[in-house]
């Protein structure tokens, strides 16, 4: 075997959905087609097909990469569970933001109507969201007041991202003073316990 050979990393999703959001940026997550996608890769369909069977794998991909983020923050500096929950929202968006276009496009793309089966898979990640940050923040409610705790700390953070999306301010400053805001507010209702 000669000595220069070309050794190529193994196709990975995280090489996959790096490759579709450089893409998307360039011509919008709804004009983005896997074939194409494939080809620009220097891959078969089949080989694509082995690691994204949908484009929205993808999307899942890239919200999976933010809680990793949220879940690798240091929060040893924080020193109340109310910062800690900010500071893992704020890590959450912080992951996102080199995409932020992109990622409307993509949730635009799950509010669809015909993507019925999309929507109740959101749902059900913004509840694995939301439970990874009531421990990442400490957050101990039971009962009553953890359905409560839930509640107000899913409707947070739906609207804080919602909010994000749209956000033209640099770095997103102005989200990140709502997010300050609406957690200091949980905080005084008693809901960052």
């Amino acid at each position: 075997m000669p000595n220069n050979a070309v050794t190529t990393s193994p196709l990975t999703i995280q090489h996959i959905l790096d490759q579709a959001l450089v893409m998307a940026e360039h011509s919008g997550w709804g004009h983005l087609q896997l074939t194409e996608l494939a080809n620009s890769l220097k891959v078969s369909v089949a080989e694509l097909a082995q690691l994204v069977n949908q484009k929205d794998e993808l999307t899942d991909a890239w919200f999976d990469r933010a809680d990793e983020a949220m879940l690798s923050t240091e929060l040893a500096g924080a020193n109340t569970k109310a910062e800690k929950l900010e500071l893992a929202i704020r890590s959450w968006l912080n992951a996102l933001a080199p995409y932020q276009q992109v990622t409307r496009q993509m949730l635009y793309y799950k509010l669809e109507p015909g993507h019925v089966h999309l929507q109740g898979a959101a749902l059900l990640r913004i509840s694995r969201t939301v439970q990874w940050l009531r421990e990442l923040a400490g957050l101990q409610a039971s009962g009553a007041s953890r359905i409560s705790q839930e509640l107000a700390l899913s409707g947070l953070f739906v609207s804080i991202f919602i909010g994000w999306l749209a956000d033209t301010s640099p770095a997103q400053t102005v989200s990140h003073s709502r997010l300050k805001i609406a957690v200091a507010t949980l905080n005084k209702l008693g809901l960052c316990r």
